[in-house]
């Protein structure tokens, strides 16, 4: 056996079109908080760290809501030359969607429709064996990532 690894989640990565458009969007709807500095970066290391050849990237983190000053961030960059990239859809293998607990699903998703977002799917209530009632729904930030949207009773 390999020996074992300590870790701690920090951040997710969203790569955006127009990171400071995206960025407001989840400080408007979620209340994220940004954390200075904002990032400018490019060179060798990030070249070559990233795989990027080229690459220059500018963005934010975020702190995410409900776990303090020190909790995980969401890490909004946006390269210089980004990839074309098909439209996330939630059945697609690979990372999926951000998951926000709400006290009002409805009432979060005419926040993200105001703010530029999308609907995706209908605001349903589904029993969970041994876990509880969850209302819940998908819809998509202003560049189509997804997030879910749910309340637990």
């Amino acid at each position: 056996m390999g020996s074992e690894v300590q870790a701690r989640f920090t951040h997710t990565n969203l790569v955006a079109r127009d990171w400071r458009k995206l960025a407001k969007f989840y400080e408007t709807v979620f209340h994220c908080i940004p954390v200075p500095p904002e990032r400018d970066l490019e060179g060798e290391s990030l070249e070559r760290g990233s795989g990027v050849t080229g690459a220059r990237i500018k963005g934010i983190h975020l702190r995410l809501p409900g776990h303090g000053p020190v909790g995980p961030t969401l890490e909004v960059f946006e390269y210089a030359q980004s990839a074309d990239s098909p439209i996330p859809i939630p059945n697609r293998p690979g990372w999926g969607h951000l998951a926000f607990e709400v006290e009002d699903v409805s009432a979060a998703l005419r926040a993200v429709l105001t703010a530029g977002g999308s609907g995706l799917g209908e605001v349903v209530t589904l029993d969970v064996p041994a876990a509880g009632t969850i209302t819940w729904t998908y819809a998509r930030d202003p560049e189509g990532n997804i997030i879910e949207l749910q309340s637990w009773s």
